[in-house]
């Protein structure tokens, strides 16, 4: 008798399979190597737009965002707040994913950081770490099967444009997918501050050691609420502690198919939830750990956790929630994105308005120069004929630099929507030609 396939993670290698595999990206298609898309400020652009069925199977990003300062280009340190990254699947009208682009991989706060994990990594050259607004080499290796079509796009909400490298690599299959196929989903959240009944009672303090049953639970921190069939795979809690003692403490409570209190799952503390102790370390393990770690970057942590190997299976509705610190006392500025994968239809979910989903600033950055806050005194015994001269010749300077950018942006961002249309149609052809149409 002959053995059956390898399981495990890299069993699916072992068998050979009727796929075509094929990938979106910014290629320059003039022939040059002008590979970044220069998406426009309030724009938003297709990435990929792909009939099935088939499966993403991999997202490679990379960008930066630069605005014009006086006559220097300066970072800005919040677009990946800025920037929205939106996937819809076959025909449903609002997307399965929508969240900031920084915090879909893990990299809360806008800020960019080296981390592993086994479905996001990212990479980061040593001078960008811990910057608000660094460059970083952004990936996610989630698997996003479709029936019909998968359509990714890119929002950029902030007031300039920025520049976007990128690759969607997918397959596309012959036969219809299995009926008990999930869609994937993701979701952000955020409530700043959390609603605590005493932000100034340290955690682990006699004070904090109140009575915590139903109905207090109810003000827990709502990772997710969804309605359907499917399975939760994890997140990421981004924070940024007001207190500058512990931030957590609170236990996660995960609520299936509408039960009452006390739920099927209920955590210890949230260290312990992300599978660590005595508050958190700077790890990166596969399954769970810190992407952003405080000790690094004090008042900032980003924690991940990953049930991919214990995911947790609903059937009519899911509620995953965790305490502020315990029994909800503490308030501090709580964000987090939400996976998971279900049936369709799915209940929709906005986002919050860019405003408020800016990272909060503890200390001066540095980052973005900024002009004196009071109105300069006249200069003693007036100006110069020279100085005048000079002044006007900077003014002029610059309104023509403004002038050149704007005109180059424009272009570029003509180019990238012709591209984009481009590569819509080349996955078309790829597809009908693959399909022997």
């Amino acid at each position: 008798m002959s053995a059956g396939p390898l399981g495990g993670v890299f069993g699916e290698l072992t068998r050979a399979r009727d796929a075509r595999s094929a990938r979106f990206s910014s290629w320059d298609q003039t022939g040059r190597n002008q590979d970044a898309w220069l998406i426009d400020a309030g724009q938003t652009i297709t990435l990929a737009e792909i009939e099935g069925p088939g499966c993403i199977t991999h997202i490679w990003m990379t960008q930066s965002c630069q605005r014009l300062f006086a006559d220097r280009l300066v970072t800005d340190p919040d677009y990946y707040r800025k920037v929205l990254l939106k996937i819809y699947w076959d025909d449903q009208a609002h997307p399965s994913v929508l969240v900031p682009l920084g915090d879909f991989f893990c990299l809360g706060h806008s800020l960019a950081n080296s981390f592993a994990s086994l479905p996001f990594t990212a990479s980061v050259r040593p001078e960008q770490t811990y910057k608000f607004g660094g460059a970083a080499a952004l990936n996610c290796y989630f698997q996003m099967p479709f029936r019909k079509r998968a359509r990714v796009e890119l929002t950029n909400e902030n007031d300039v444009p920025y520049r976007q490298y990128y690759y969607v690599d997918y397959e596309l299959y012959r036969d219809d997918l299995p009926d008990d196929t999930v869609y994937f989903h993701a979701q952000w959240r955020r409530e700043n501050p959390a609603a605590g009944w005493d932000s100034r009672i340290i955690v682990n303090s006699p004070e904090a050691n109140v009575v915590t049953l139903e109905p207090e639970s109810r003000n827990n921190y709502r990772i997710l609420d969804a309605e359907g069939r499917g399975h939760y795979v994890g997140c990421n809690l981004s924070v940024t502690n007001f207190q500058g003692t512990w931030w957590g403490e609170g236990d996660d409570m995960i609520f299936v198919d509408g039960e009452a209190w006390p739920p099927s799952l209920h955590g210890t503390g949230s260290e312990d939830y992300f599978n660590q102790a005595w508050g958190m370390q700077g790890n990166a393990f596969p399954f769970n750990g810190s992407s952003i770690y405080e000790g690094h970057k004090p008042g900032y942590q980003t924690s991940y956790r990953f049930h991919l190997v214990d995911p947790v299976r609903f059937t009519k509705s899911i509620r995953v929630t965790m305490e502020h610190g315990h029994g909800n006392h503490s308030a501090n500025d709580w964000a987090s994105t939400a996976y998971w994968y279900q049936t369709f239809p799915s209940k929709p979910f906005d986002v919050l308005p860019v405003a408020q989903r800016l990272p909060l600033r503890l200390g001066d950055l540095g980052v973005v120069p900024i002009l004196p806050p009071t109105p300069v005194p006249p200069f003693p015994g007036g100006l110069t004929d020279e100085m005048r001269q000079m002044s006007d010749q900077h003014r002029q300077k610059i309104e023509r630099q403004a002038a050149d950018q704007a005109a180059e942006n424009a272009r570029r961002w003509q180019q990238a929507e012709e591209h984009s249309r481009r590569n819509v149609d080349h996955a078309r052809r790829l597809r009908q030609a693959w399909h022997g149409q």
